[in-house]
């Protein structure tokens, strides 16, 4: 929450990435599978933009933060579940009350 863009952040191997930075040193293989889905680590070398939550393979990596954590790429994809969660169809609400009146009786 105290990185603010233009900072300069150290990520040692076996680390995770605190926030959504461009690295400006250093070369690593990035675990973007908890953001992505991708079961390979991804080489990321100095250039390269590395999002928050990702994690920090075998080389430090200094990056310059992009963007403050609440605007990082894990909190967008928070923020837009549960916003899909909040917007449910009124079938999926009957289906609530229904269940809640169902469930006890069987």
């Amino acid at each position: 929450a105290q990185v603010r863009p233009g900072d300069r952040v150290l990520v040692r191997p076996g680390e995770r990435v605190p926030v959504d930075g461009r690295i400006i040193d250093g070369e690593s293989a990035v675990d973007e599978s908890a953001v992505t889905g991708e079961s390979v680590a991804v080489r990321r070398v100095a250039g390269d933009d590395v999002m928050a939550g990702t994690v920090n393979g075998d080389g430090a990596l200094e990056l310059v933060a992009t963007r403050v954590a609440a605007d990082s790429a894990v909190a967008r994809i928070a923020r837009l579940v549960e916003q899909a969660q909040a917007q449910r169809s009124p079938q999926e609400r009957f289906v609530d009350r229904f269940a809640r009146l169902y469930t006890p009786a069987v």
